[in-house]
Parts: structure tokens; sequence; C-alpha cells
């Protein structure tokens, strides 16, 4: 009689944690209405141009988004899917070029070009996709670094593009009140656009595939799913935000160089902001962004900009994944402590 009323017990305790589970579905599915809030704030913002003195204010968010993008982009590839590319900002890259040509020789503003700088990424992805995503982790880290020094060599001694000094580019006629407001809501749409984006896999049967693989490749591909296809797909993907993404950066810089792009601290960061955030969740890659920026900032204005700065990033990385070891969001999701606001998957 005692075995039985312990298996009644325990059948009651997983009947309530269904019905819990059930009920936090149910408040999930409110949680859109803080990102609506949240990009409207975001969007009435820069009327604060009107009484002067937010320059500086909207270049660090506009920078920040910019970020936001191309970590959530990242992730995709990364956070879903288990490949870890240290070589992501070649197609920061080449989004740059692509568009920062056109505007050189033609006069069309990045602004409108940027998506097809995007589809220029992509497609360079996929090829890159199809030939590296043959290799697997370590392999896969190390042929992603080398790609990013192929590139950089290219870049370095390619003169149609103005090998290593680079190429300048015109300016928006606006006055400087104002300059940086187009930048401003351009990155803020493709910010927008790669967190929406990637939601909408994460809880996609695409998505599911993409953390199938990530889990055991094999057997997700004994299970029926075309892996090689699934990995090239998210490359692809990934690399359309972040082509997009250098597209505008170049512009709003006023110059395209290859050590703008090219270099491995950009990838880096990458890399460190969806591991702060919670690498694998929707919210984590923008969290993370958010944070390792505003402590870059800080450190710079009391450290200096020096080596005691990558120290301090360093110190801070270390602890934040000894009391976060899934990242911040991952590690709250798991304890059972994220705040509604943040639980977007």
């Amino acid at each position: 009689m005692a075995v039985q009323q312990l298996d009644v017990d325990n059948v009651i305790e997983a009947r309530r944690e269904y019905n819990a589970g059930l009920a936090s579905l149910d408040k999930g599915k409110r949680v859109w209405q803080f990102p609506v809030l949240l990009l409207l704030v975001l969007a009435l913002f820069p009327i604060l141009q009107v009484m002067d003195g937010y320059n500086y204010v909207l270049h660090l968010m506009l920078y920040t988004f910019m970020y936001v993008a191309m970590a959530s982009s990242w992730n995709i590839l990364g956070g879903y899917t288990g490949y870890i590319s240290l070589g992501h900002n070649v197609f920061f890259c080449i989004g740059g070029y692509f568009s920062g040509m056109i505007l050189a020789y033609f006069g069309v503003s990045t602004l409108i070009t940027a998506p097809l700088a995007g589809l220029a990424a992509a497609a360079v992805g996929f090829v890159i996709g199809w030939i590296t995503l043959k290799m697997r982790g370590p392999t896969f880290i190390i042929s992603s670094i080398a790609l990013l020094m192929v590139a950089r060599i290219l870049f370095d001694n390619w003169h149609f593009v103005g090998g290593s000094n680079g190429i300048t580019l015109p300016q928006l006629d606006l006055d400087a009140q104002w300059m940086k407001v187009p930048y401003y809501y351009a990155f803020l749409i493709i910010a927008a656009l790669t967190v929406w984006t990637s939601y909408k896999i994460k809880h996609s049967k695409f998505g599911l595939g993409l953390r199938a693989i990530s889990q055991d490749e094999v057997k997700a591909e004994s299970a029926g799913i075309n892996t090689r296809l699934y990995k090239v797909a998210a490359f692809a993907i990934s690399a359309f935000f972040v082509g997009m993404a250098g597209a505008v950066w170049g512009e709003y810089l006023t110059y395209i160089r290859p050590n703008i792009f090219l270099v491995i601290l950009v990838a880096a960061n990458l890399v460190l902001m969806c591991i702060l955030g919670g690498k694998g969740t929707v919210a984590g890659p923008i969290v993370g962004a958010i944070l390792l920026i505003a402590f870059n900032e800080l450190s710079v204005v009391y450290l200096g900009s020096s080596e005691l700065n990558i120290l301090g990033t360093g110190v801070v990385m270390l602890l934040a994944l000894m009391f976060f070891p899934t990242g911040i969001i991952g590690t709250l999701a798991a304890k059972k402590k994220l705040p509604r606001f943040l639980d977007w998957d």
C-alpha cells in the first residue's frame, strides 16, 4: 500500500508541475508587450535632439543596436546550432565594402543598399558554410579564424577598394545635430528585425532542428534532419544581418578600412556578449551586448583606454561565468528567477 501511495503522490506532483508549466506558457503569450513598448520608446528617443546635447548618447545607443543585431545574428549559428565562429566579422566587412563601394562610385546611400549588402554577405556565407561546416568543434573554430586572416590579407592588398588605407565615403547632407538620427533608426530597425528573426527561428521546426544538431549532430542526422543544409542555412541567415550592420556602419564612420572590420576583437565581442547574456536564448545576446558595452564605456571613463580596461573586462567575464555559468538569462531561467519581461524563449 505504501508503494502505491508513493506512486500516486508522484503522479500528483508530476501533474502539478505540468499545470505550472502550462501557466508559465500562458504568461509567455503576453511577453510581446514589453518588447513592443521598448521599441516604441526607443523610436521616440531622438526627439530629445530638439534640445541638443544628446549626440554622444545617440552614438552609444546606435552602437549598442549594432552589436545587439550582430550578437543576435551570431547566436543563430553559435547559440542554436552550437558552431562557434570567430570569423563572423568577415561578413561585417563584406557588407561594409559592398555598400561602401556603391556609395563611393554611384552616390547611393548604404541606408538603401544595406539589404543588398546583407544578401551579398549571405551568399558568401552560404558558400563558406558549405565548405567549412564539414568540420566540427575546435577544427571549425580554427577554420573561422583562418577565414578572418585570409580576408584581412585580401582586403589589405586589394587596390580597387583602397587596400589597407581604405576609402573615404561621402556624408549625408544634414546638420551635425541630426547627422546621427538616420543611422540610429537604421540600426534600430536592423536590431529589431534580427531579434524577431531569432525568435521566429527559435520557435520553428527549423530552430528545433538546429538545437538538435547542437545537442547531438549524429543523432539528429539519424533522425532524418538534413544537418548540413540546416547548418549552412543558419550560417547564411546569420551572415545576412551582420552584413547589413556592416553596410550602415561604414557610411556612419564616413570611411571603410580593413582594420575597422577585420580585427579579432569584433568577433570576440560577439561571442562574449552571447556567453554573458546566455548563448542559445533570444534575450541573452541583447542583455550581453548592453552590459558589455556599458561596462567598456565605464571602464574607459575611470581606467582609461589601456590594458587595465581589457583586464577589467576579463575579470567581469570571469565573475559573471562563476555566478552565471550558462549566462545571465540561461542561469536565471534554470533557477526560475528570470523576470517575466525577459522570458522570450
